[in-house]
């Protein structure tokens, strides 16, 4: 008889697994205090923001797609916070915050089709990274949004400039094993890097214009580089 129940539950709880496509998130996920706040203190202004009132926008795509978060767990709709490096996931009508947890630390985007991978590269820009080439040497894009705080005018001559957004420059990362190289600026970086690829780089930047500030001319480079 005990053997007949636990089938029972057994099923029950693959069924409803399956029907939701994996496991939900849940507080024990994420604990407290993870609920978004959509909020920003300004020092000038001497009071807290909401994200409408600043200029700008700290979301490259402020609207939500669904997402793979992890394995086993059901899709859930996302965007990427780019002013506070957060992962904000939309649950039971609220706006929440995903944690920076390994398990949750490799985030697939369906639609338009991007990953999103949190990395420890021992600096200030830890966090999470656009993965442009996922392979043994990889390609990630930081995209970092700057809080400007308000400027209240000077005199009665002057206007107060408000609040804002700006977006910045990429920062790129070649991950080659557990090491990073931030932003190459020249051929010279990437040879010394790659000594045993020394003589075949050469050629390759002989045939190749390589602007290292250009996302599809280090995607080139990267791909060579894996396939040597």
């Amino acid at each position: 008889m005990k053997k007949i129940v636990f089938c029972i539950v057994l099923l029950s709880f693959s069924l409803t697994f399956a029907q939701n496509g994996g496991m939900v998130l849940t507080k024990s996920d994420f604990g407290e205090g993870t609920t978004f706040s959509g909020r920003i203190n300004s020092q000038k202004s001497g009071r807290s923001l909401t994200y409408d009132e600043v200029v700008g926008s700290p979301y490259e795509n402020v609207n939500f797609s669904l997402a793979k978060i992890a394995e086993n767990y059901e899709k859930v709709p996302v965007r990427y916070n780019g002013y506070a490096d957060q992962i904000e996931f939309q649950s039971d009508g609220k706006v929440m915050v995903l944690p920076k947890d390994s398990k949750f630390s490799r985030i697939e985007i369906l639609s338009p089709k991007q990953t999103l991978v949190y990395l420890e590269t021992a600096d200030e820009l830890s966090g999470y990274f656009y993965g442009i080439i996922d392979d043994k040497i990889g390609l990630y894009k930081k995209a970092k949004i700057k809080f400007i705080d308000a400027i209240p005018a000077s005199n009665t001559y002057t206007s107060d400039k408000p609040a804002l957004f700006k977006k910045l420059d990429p920062v790129f990362y070649i991950k080659v094993d557990n090491r990073f190289i931030k932003n190459p600026k020249n051929q010279k970086e990437i040879i010394a890097q790659f000594s045993d690829k020394k003589d075949e780089l050469n050629i390759f930047f002989k045939e190749n214009k390589i602007k290292f500030d250009n996302e599809n001319d280090l995607k080139k480079l990267i791909v060579f580089l894996n396939n040597k």
